[in-house]
Protein backbone atom coordinates (compact mmCIF):
# COMPACT_ATOMS: atom_id res chain seq x y z
CA UNK A 1 0.00 0.00 0.00
CA UNK A 2 1.95 3.33 -1.31
CA UNK A 3 0.40 6.03 1.13
CA UNK A 4 2.69 9.09 1.06
CA UNK A 5 2.99 11.49 3.62
CA UNK A 6 5.87 14.01 3.02
CA UNK A 7 8.40 14.39 6.00
CA UNK A 8 9.21 17.62 6.23
CA UNK A 9 11.56 17.58 8.72
CA UNK A 10 14.19 15.81 6.40
CA UNK A 11 13.56 18.92 4.07
CA UNK A 12 14.47 21.15 6.31
CA UNK A 13 17.30 18.94 8.37
CA UNK A 14 19.29 19.09 4.33
CA UNK A 15 19.84 22.95 4.65
CA UNK A 16 22.23 22.61 7.83
CA UNK A 17 24.96 20.53 8.88
CA UNK A 18 23.81 18.14 11.41
CA UNK A 19 24.19 14.32 12.56
CA UNK A 20 21.41 13.42 10.26
CA UNK A 21 21.63 10.03 8.47
CA UNK A 22 18.86 9.49 5.67
CA UNK A 23 17.96 6.16 3.73
CA UNK A 24 15.77 5.32 1.02
CA UNK A 25 14.55 1.74 -0.25
CA UNK A 26 11.67 0.04 -1.62
CA UNK A 27 10.05 -2.85 0.55
CA UNK A 28 6.50 -3.69 0.75
CA UNK A 29 5.46 -2.35 -2.61
CA UNK A 30 6.49 0.93 -1.84
CA UNK A 31 8.87 3.54 -0.07
CA UNK A 32 10.74 3.36 2.85
CA UNK A 33 12.82 6.42 4.52
CA UNK A 34 15.01 6.20 7.56
CA UNK A 35 16.04 9.02 9.13
CA UNK A 36 18.34 8.57 11.90
CA UNK A 37 19.71 11.39 14.14
CA UNK A 38 22.69 12.06 16.29
CA UNK A 39 24.84 8.54 15.05
CA UNK A 40 28.09 8.40 13.19
CA UNK A 41 26.96 7.61 9.72
CA UNK A 42 28.55 4.12 9.77
CA UNK A 43 26.90 2.98 12.95
CA UNK A 44 23.43 4.76 11.34
CA UNK A 45 24.23 2.89 8.01
CA UNK A 46 24.36 -0.36 9.80
CA UNK A 47 20.91 0.06 11.38
CA UNK A 48 19.71 1.30 9.18
CA UNK A 49 20.44 -1.78 6.79
CA UNK A 50 19.42 -4.45 9.49
CA UNK A 51 15.46 -2.63 9.69
CA UNK A 52 15.86 -3.10 5.85
CA UNK A 53 16.56 -6.78 6.11
CA UNK A 54 14.15 -7.16 8.64
CA UNK A 55 11.46 -5.58 6.52
CA UNK A 56 12.76 -7.43 3.52
CA UNK A 57 12.07 -10.34 5.76
CA UNK A 58 8.31 -9.80 6.63
CA UNK A 59 7.49 -8.96 3.36
CA UNK A 60 8.24 -12.48 2.13
CA UNK A 61 7.25 -14.37 5.11
CA UNK A 62 3.04 -11.86 4.69
CA UNK A 63 3.81 -11.70 1.10
CA UNK A 64 -0.57 -13.26 0.33
CA UNK A 65 0.48 -14.03 -3.09
CA UNK A 66 4.00 -13.37 -5.11
CA UNK A 67 6.23 -16.23 -4.54
CA UNK A 68 9.21 -15.47 -2.62
CA UNK A 69 11.38 -17.15 -5.34
CA UNK A 70 10.51 -19.43 -8.11
CA UNK A 71 7.54 -22.10 -7.56
CA UNK A 72 7.94 -21.26 -3.49
CA UNK A 73 5.36 -18.97 -1.27
CA UNK A 74 6.32 -17.06 1.62
CA UNK A 75 4.81 -18.48 4.68
CA UNK A 76 1.67 -16.51 4.73
CA UNK A 77 0.84 -17.61 1.13
CA UNK A 78 1.58 -21.23 2.20
CA UNK A 79 -1.27 -21.13 4.96
CA UNK A 80 -3.36 -19.86 2.43
CA UNK A 81 -2.81 -22.80 -0.01
CA UNK A 82 -3.72 -24.89 3.03
CA UNK A 83 -6.92 -23.18 4.38
CA UNK A 84 -8.15 -23.87 0.27
CA UNK A 85 -7.34 -27.88 1.07
CA UNK A 86 -9.55 -28.44 3.95
CA UNK A 87 -9.46 -27.98 8.14
CA UNK A 88 -5.81 -30.07 8.29
CA UNK A 89 -4.27 -27.74 10.67
CA UNK A 90 -0.99 -26.61 9.46
CA UNK A 91 1.98 -25.71 11.39
CA UNK A 92 3.27 -22.04 11.45
CA UNK A 93 5.81 -19.95 12.99
CA UNK A 94 5.13 -18.38 16.51
CA UNK A 95 5.65 -14.80 14.95
CA UNK A 96 2.95 -15.58 12.00
CA UNK A 97 0.49 -17.36 15.23
CA UNK A 98 0.78 -14.16 17.26
CA UNK A 99 0.00 -11.84 14.46
CA UNK A 100 -3.05 -13.45 13.20
CA UNK A 101 -3.76 -13.12 17.12
CA UNK A 102 -3.89 -10.00 16.66
CA UNK A 103 -5.17 -9.10 13.56
CA UNK A 104 -8.30 -11.45 14.61
CA UNK A 105 -9.03 -9.50 18.01
CA UNK A 106 -8.61 -6.06 16.00
CA UNK A 107 -11.33 -6.84 13.47
CA UNK A 108 -14.03 -8.30 15.75
CA UNK A 109 -12.75 -4.61 17.22
CA UNK A 110 -13.66 -2.84 14.28
CA UNK A 111 -17.15 -4.85 13.09
CA UNK A 112 -15.70 -6.89 10.55
CA UNK A 113 -14.56 -3.89 8.27
CA UNK A 114 -10.86 -4.90 9.32
CA UNK A 115 -10.73 -7.86 7.81
CA UNK A 116 -7.72 -9.77 6.55
CA UNK A 117 -9.78 -12.88 5.54
CA UNK A 118 -11.18 -11.24 2.10
CA UNK A 119 -8.17 -12.01 0.19
CA UNK A 120 -10.38 -13.38 -2.72
CA UNK A 121 -12.09 -10.10 -2.69
CA UNK A 122 -9.32 -8.77 -3.18
CA UNK A 123 -7.95 -10.55 -6.08
CA UNK A 124 -11.33 -10.53 -7.44
CA UNK A 125 -11.14 -7.04 -7.67
CA UNK A 126 -7.56 -7.43 -9.60
CA UNK A 127 -5.45 -5.85 -6.31
CA UNK A 128 -3.57 -8.21 -5.74
CA UNK A 129 -1.59 -7.91 -8.58
CA UNK A 130 1.71 -5.35 -9.23
CA UNK A 131 -0.57 -3.20 -12.17
CA UNK A 132 -4.18 -1.97 -11.44
CA UNK A 133 -5.42 -1.78 -14.97
CA UNK A 134 -9.39 -1.72 -14.75
CA UNK A 135 -11.47 -5.16 -14.30
CA UNK A 136 -14.76 -6.25 -15.54
CA UNK A 137 -16.46 -6.85 -12.21
CA UNK A 138 -18.02 -10.42 -11.71
CA UNK A 139 -21.20 -9.09 -9.54
CA UNK A 140 -21.85 -13.07 -9.22
CA UNK A 141 -18.36 -13.84 -7.77
CA UNK A 142 -18.67 -11.12 -5.38
CA UNK A 143 -22.07 -11.71 -3.98
CA UNK A 144 -21.15 -15.25 -3.40
CA UNK A 145 -18.00 -14.42 -1.43
CA UNK A 146 -19.85 -11.79 0.60
CA UNK A 147 -22.45 -14.56 1.33
CA UNK A 148 -19.46 -16.98 2.37
CA UNK A 149 -18.87 -14.23 5.02
CA UNK A 150 -15.10 -15.20 5.32
CA UNK A 151 -13.99 -13.39 8.88
CA UNK A 152 -11.03 -13.47 10.85
CA UNK A 153 -13.11 -15.73 13.54
CA UNK A 154 -13.04 -18.56 11.10
CA UNK A 155 -9.62 -19.02 12.07
CA UNK A 156 -8.60 -21.36 14.60
CA UNK A 157 -5.44 -21.19 16.27
CA UNK A 158 -4.17 -24.18 18.59
CA UNK A 159 -0.77 -23.13 19.49
CA UNK A 160 1.02 -22.90 16.29
CA UNK A 161 -1.63 -25.63 14.64
CA UNK A 162 -3.88 -23.27 12.34
CA UNK A 163 -7.25 -24.17 10.43
CA UNK A 164 -9.75 -22.52 8.85
CA UNK A 165 -13.21 -23.47 9.35
CA UNK A 166 -14.42 -21.46 6.73
CA UNK A 167 -12.96 -22.44 3.01
CA UNK A 168 -13.45 -19.10 1.15
CA UNK A 169 -10.48 -17.27 3.92
CA UNK A 170 -7.99 -16.42 1.98
CA UNK A 171 -5.34 -14.38 4.53
CA UNK A 172 -4.29 -10.46 2.84
CA UNK A 173 -1.99 -8.79 5.55
CA UNK A 174 -1.66 -5.54 3.84
CA UNK A 175 -3.49 -3.36 6.11
CA UNK A 176 -1.64 -4.68 9.38
CA UNK A 177 2.25 -5.40 7.86
CA UNK A 178 3.38 -2.13 7.58
CA UNK A 179 2.94 -0.97 11.46
CA UNK A 180 3.60 -3.77 12.09
CA UNK A 181 6.95 -3.05 10.64
CA UNK A 182 7.30 -0.08 12.22
CA UNK A 183 7.03 -1.01 15.55
CA UNK A 184 9.33 -3.98 14.65
CA UNK A 185 11.95 -1.08 13.73
CA UNK A 186 11.35 1.16 17.01
CA UNK A 187 11.50 -1.88 19.17
CA UNK A 188 15.08 -2.34 17.63
CA UNK A 189 16.08 1.01 17.89
CA UNK A 190 15.51 1.08 21.76
CA UNK A 191 17.48 -1.95 21.87
CA UNK A 192 20.34 -0.20 20.23
CA UNK A 193 19.80 2.73 21.99
CA UNK A 194 19.03 4.72 19.54
CA UNK A 195 17.25 7.62 20.62
CA UNK A 196 16.30 9.54 17.47
CA UNK A 197 14.96 8.27 14.59
CA UNK A 198 12.28 8.24 11.85
CA UNK A 199 11.00 5.39 10.01
CA UNK A 200 8.21 6.06 7.06
CA UNK A 201 6.75 3.19 4.93
CA UNK A 202 4.50 4.54 2.38
CA UNK A 203 3.26 6.97 4.78
CA UNK A 204 2.68 5.16 7.78
CA UNK A 205 5.30 6.87 10.21
CA UNK A 206 6.44 6.32 13.73
CA UNK A 207 9.08 8.96 15.75
CA UNK A 208 11.46 8.34 17.89
CA UNK A 209 12.49 11.41 19.71
CA UNK A 210 13.65 14.29 18.49
CA UNK A 211 15.12 15.80 15.14
CA UNK A 212 17.59 17.83 17.16
CA UNK A 213 15.96 20.33 19.12
CA UNK A 214 13.02 20.31 17.85
CA UNK A 215 10.47 17.37 16.87
CA UNK A 216 10.05 15.52 13.78
CA UNK A 217 7.37 16.99 11.55
CA UNK A 218 5.66 15.48 9.07
CA UNK A 219 2.72 16.52 6.18
CA UNK A 220 -0.48 14.79 5.49
CA UNK A 221 -0.72 14.90 1.58
CA UNK A 222 -4.17 15.91 -0.16
CA UNK A 223 -5.23 12.90 -1.73
CA UNK A 224 -5.77 14.74 -5.23
CA UNK A 225 -2.80 16.82 -5.12
CA UNK A 226 1.20 16.01 -4.89
CA UNK A 227 1.31 18.67 -2.27
CA UNK A 228 0.84 18.67 1.72
CA UNK A 229 -2.67 20.25 3.28
CA UNK A 230 -1.47 20.23 6.74
CA UNK A 231 1.37 19.61 8.90
CA UNK A 232 2.31 18.37 12.86
CA UNK A 233 5.06 17.53 14.86
CA UNK A 234 5.32 13.88 15.76
CA UNK A 235 5.89 13.02 19.39
CA UNK A 236 8.53 10.39 20.27
CA UNK A 237 6.88 7.04 20.09
CA UNK A 238 3.79 8.38 18.33
CA UNK A 239 2.48 7.00 14.95
CA UNK A 240 0.75 8.31 12.02
CA UNK A 241 -1.42 6.44 8.86
CA UNK A 242 -2.42 7.50 6.22
CA UNK A 243 -5.80 5.03 3.91
CA UNK A 244 -6.62 6.43 0.42
CA UNK A 245 -7.63 6.01 -2.69
CA UNK A 246 -5.20 7.61 -4.71
CA UNK A 247 -2.43 4.97 -5.13
CA UNK A 248 -4.11 2.12 -5.58
CA UNK A 249 -7.05 2.44 -7.59
CA UNK A 250 -8.36 2.35 -11.33
CA UNK A 251 -11.26 4.04 -13.13
CA UNK A 252 -13.78 1.55 -14.87
CA UNK A 253 -16.34 3.84 -16.65
CA UNK A 254 -15.93 6.90 -14.78
CA UNK A 255 -15.87 6.09 -11.84
CA UNK A 256 -13.13 4.93 -8.97
CA UNK A 257 -12.72 1.67 -7.84
CA UNK A 258 -9.59 1.79 -4.85
CA UNK A 259 -8.48 -1.29 -3.18
CA UNK A 260 -10.01 -0.98 0.54
CA UNK A 261 -13.11 -2.79 -0.03
CA UNK A 262 -16.38 -2.82 2.38
CA UNK A 263 -16.51 -6.68 3.38
CA UNK A 264 -20.06 -5.83 3.81
CA UNK A 265 -20.83 -5.55 0.31
CA UNK A 266 -18.13 -6.95 -1.56
CA UNK A 267 -16.97 -3.80 -3.08
CA UNK A 268 -14.67 -0.74 -2.82
CA UNK A 269 -15.51 1.98 0.06
CA UNK A 270 -16.07 5.35 -2.79
CA UNK A 271 -17.69 7.67 -0.29
CA UNK A 272 -13.84 8.38 1.47
CA UNK A 273 -10.89 10.11 -0.43
CA UNK A 274 -8.13 9.44 2.78
CA UNK A 275 -8.22 8.93 6.06
CA UNK A 276 -5.08 9.78 8.74
CA UNK A 277 -4.97 8.54 11.97
CA UNK A 278 -2.31 10.06 15.08
CA UNK A 279 -2.26 7.32 17.48
CA UNK A 280 0.38 7.55 20.95
CA UNK A 281 2.42 5.39 22.29
CA UNK A 282 0.43 2.12 23.70
CA UNK A 283 0.78 -0.12 27.19
CA UNK A 284 3.50 -2.75 26.56
CA UNK A 285 1.78 -6.18 25.77
CA UNK A 286 -1.09 -4.35 23.90
CA UNK A 287 -1.44 -3.78 20.09
CA UNK A 288 1.11 -1.21 19.25
CA UNK A 289 1.22 2.27 17.89
CA UNK A 290 2.45 1.33 14.59
CA UNK A 291 -0.13 -1.52 14.21
CA UNK A 292 -2.61 0.69 15.19
CA UNK A 293 -1.54 3.69 12.80
CA UNK A 294 -2.14 1.02 9.75
CA UNK A 295 -5.63 -0.83 10.82
CA UNK A 296 -7.69 1.90 12.08
CA UNK A 297 -7.22 3.91 9.11
CA UNK A 298 -9.51 1.34 7.15
CA UNK A 299 -12.47 1.23 9.22
CA UNK A 300 -12.80 5.11 9.01
CA UNK A 301 -12.36 4.92 5.48
CA UNK A 302 -15.07 1.99 5.20
CA UNK A 303 -17.59 3.02 7.82
CA UNK A 304 -20.98 5.67 6.77
CA UNK A 305 -20.30 9.35 7.68
CA UNK A 306 -22.43 8.95 11.08
CA UNK A 307 -20.67 6.30 11.93
CA UNK A 308 -16.99 7.34 11.47
CA UNK A 309 -16.23 8.81 15.09
CA UNK A 310 -17.71 5.25 16.77
CA UNK A 311 -15.64 3.33 14.65
CA UNK A 312 -12.54 5.63 15.85
CA UNK A 313 -13.88 5.35 19.23
CA UNK A 314 -13.96 1.99 19.11
CA UNK A 315 -10.51 2.14 19.29
CA UNK A 316 -9.86 4.76 21.22
CA UNK A 317 -8.04 6.73 18.22
CA UNK A 318 -8.98 10.76 19.15
CA UNK A 319 -7.06 12.26 16.28
CA UNK A 320 -8.09 11.81 12.77
CA UNK A 321 -8.89 13.72 9.78
CA UNK A 322 -11.31 12.33 7.46
CA UNK A 323 -11.61 13.34 3.50
CA UNK A 324 -14.80 12.57 1.62
CA UNK A 325 -15.50 11.87 -2.31
CA UNK A 326 -16.72 15.78 -2.79
CA UNK A 327 -13.54 16.89 -0.88
CA UNK A 328 -14.58 18.08 2.30
CA UNK A 329 -12.67 17.80 5.58
CA UNK A 330 -13.58 16.54 8.76
CA UNK A 331 -11.03 17.13 11.38
CA UNK A 332 -11.50 15.37 15.04
CA UNK A 333 -11.36 18.03 17.83
CA UNK A 334 -8.15 16.65 19.29
CA UNK A 335 -6.57 16.48 16.29
CA UNK A 336 -7.48 20.25 15.26
CA UNK A 337 -5.29 21.22 17.92
CA UNK A 338 -2.25 19.62 16.42
CA UNK A 339 -2.04 20.28 12.90
CA UNK A 340 -0.71 23.32 10.67
CA UNK A 341 -2.94 24.38 7.42
CA UNK A 342 0.00 24.70 4.70
CA UNK A 343 -3.13 26.68 3.65
CA UNK A 344 -4.65 29.69 4.69
CA UNK A 345 -8.36 29.70 4.74
CA UNK A 346 -8.62 25.79 4.40
CA UNK A 347 -12.52 25.32 5.15
CA UNK A 348 -13.46 21.72 7.11
CA UNK A 349 -15.73 21.08 9.68
CA UNK A 350 -14.89 19.90 13.18
CA UNK A 351 -15.89 16.45 14.62
CA UNK A 352 -16.87 16.03 18.19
Amino acid sequence: MRYLLLSLSLLLGSCFNEPLYHSQSYVFGTLVDISIYGETDERARLLANHILEDFQNLHNQLHAWKPVSENKLGELGQLNAAFQEGKKPTTISPELAAILVDAAALSVKSNGLFNPAIGHLISTWGFQRDEFTPVEVDNAAIKNLVHAQPRMTDIVIKGNAVYSTNPTVKLDLGGYAKGYALDIAANYLHKEHVNNALINIGGNIIALGKHGENPWRVGIQHPRAPTAIATLALPDGWAIGTSGDYQRYFMLNGKRYCHIIDPRTGYPAQHTQSVTVLVPPQPPNQTQAGVLSDVVSKPIFIETPVNRNAAAQAFGIKNFIVIDDQSTIFVSSNMLKKIHWVESGVKFSTLP
